[in-house]
């Protein structure tokens, strides 16, 4: 398996297009809790698939594959788990508006909120991985606290809080 850059140098397309052993083990364990072994000792094609990849990773001492060379059925299931993770580290309180090069809010490069949209999974996950890293930004301190004791959840759904106004 080929070397991947780090997540935090970017390259032409943004930051890389890595997944880190991580987000792999996660979507192993994911895939486990939804398909458990029925015999206690086969597993479901999703965590076979992933666990290729897990183990040359481990055997070539990586700890990031390229999401574009993973295996179609490998990348599927990891596609499958990402999909049950937050989009976007936003909070709300975007300082880049105000000029920052970091948003003192999620911890994104100014770069990486204009154009997150267009990230690939991968990219996405390489940006949250650096910030959680970090825990400079607001998201991980009070304001993540706040939340979780308000509502017992570090990511609450924002059609919540909409205008109380206006019907929803």
């Amino acid at each position: 398996m080929p070397a991947v850059p780090t997540p935090t140098a970017p390259d032409d397309d943004g930051p890389t297009r890595a997944i880190h052993i991580t987000d792999i083990e996660a979507a192993i364990n994911w895939w486990r809790e939804r398909s458990p072994s029925a015999d206690g000792i086969s597993a479901c094609p999703e965590v076979r698939a992933l666990a290729g990849i897990y183990g040359l990773m481990v055997w070539h001492r990586e700890t990031l594959a390229d999401e574009r060379t993973m295996p179609r059925k490998a990348y599927e299931a990891w596609l499958a788990w990402y999909q049950t993770t937050p989009d976007a580290p936003c909070i709300a309180i975007c300082s880049t508006s105000q000029g920052d090069a970091v948003c003192k809010g999620c911890g994104r490069q100014f770069s990486e909120v204009q154009h997150w949209p267009a990230f690939t999974p991968g990219q996405k996950r390489s940006v949250w991985r650096r910030i959680t890293q970090e825990g400079t930004a607001w998201r991980f301190n009070r304001y993540a606290e706040r939340a979780r004791q308000t509502s017992g959840e570090d990511h609450p759904d924002p059609r919540r809080f909409g205008d109380p106004a206006r019907p929803a």
